[in-house]
């Protein structure tokens, strides 16, 4: 059985409306994605509010190109480790491709996740009516649901590739759309990925849950980094609004530790973070 370490955290559990109490007191909220037990260990020690068990992982952790092979099995089975990591971090996972394509097949995929994984709130892509019909059908069984709009990377394909999004006043004024639309469904957390700050920002302000931006700019409420980016070992490119907390530190806690005080700070996105 995983053990905690002993410096890990006291603090009470971070909640879902623990989440909008902090945003009503403009506190940042600190996330990171999550994928196994130590990492998840490590961020509980440090303090970071969530760990987003991503569909990401299907390209730092497996190697795929895109996050569309990741199946709900493997979701599953990544959950549960990062709850053995975790007591006081909330727990949060993305729904696999094609796994909330009605909302029949959206419970069914929530129930595993939660009841076998561990975890406390689903995330999906998106804010067409259809999906926020989904949103509704499971924020009526009790399912709490983080929205995802902007840069959506299951669309990846359909947006022909990684992109900002939200840059002309027609496709800003659709995000802005959305983001009313996926709180009405019931959201109770908005990511907002890749696209232009102040859009962003407007976003934030116009909405009563919180935002966590990645590549959205600093006046989100809080922000959200793929963990294996800011430690600067995923191969390749690493983001432009992604930073290297691992450098010039002695240790993968001490990195986690960094980004949570500048994130709680307002240090991090600094101006070289933010893609414009």
């Amino acid at each position: 059985m995983y053990v905690q370490p002993a410096d890990a955290t006291q603090r009470k559990p971070v909640t879902v409306p623990g989440l909008r109490a902090m945003k009503a007191r403009g506190e940042k909220i600190a996330v990171l994605t999550c994928y196994d037990a130590s990492f998840a260990a490590h961020m509980e020690a440090v303090g970071v509010d969530v760990a987003l068990v991503g569909d990401s992982l299907g390209m730092v952790v497996q190697g795929n190109a895109s996050t569309l092979p990741v199946t709900l099995d493997q979701m599953v089975y990544h959950t549960s480790l990062v709850a053995r990591g975790v007591q006081s971090t909330l727990l949060i996972v993305d729904l696999p491709f094609m796994q909330f394509r009605d909302p029949a097949t959206a419970l069914a995929a929530s129930a595993r996740l939660m009841k076998e994984g561990g975890a406390a709130m689903v995330k999906l892509e998106g804010g067409a009516d259809w999906v926020c019909e989904v949103i509704a059908a499971l924020v009526e069984r009790e399912v709490p649901v983080c929205a995802h709009l902007g840069l959506t990377p299951q669309s990846v394909h359909r947006l022909g590739g990684y992109k900002m999004q939200g840059k002309t006043d027609d496709a800003a004024a659709r995000l802005r759309e959305h983001a009313r639309a996926v709180v009405q469904a019931g959201a109770e957390l908005l990511v907002l990925e890749s696209m232009p700050a102040a859009l962003a920002a407007d976003i934030t302000r116009e909405v009563p849950i919180p935002t966590i931006g990645i590549g959205a700019g600093a006046d989100c409420d809080g922000q959200v980094l793929v963990c294996y980016d800011m430690l600067g070992i995923t191969p390749g490119h690493r983001p432009k609004f992604s930073k290297d907390f691992l450098e010039g530190r002695g240790s993968v806690r001490e990195a986690f530790a960094a980004y949570v005080e500048d994130v709680r700070a307002g240090r991090f996105p600094g101006p070289e973070q933010v893609v414009r």
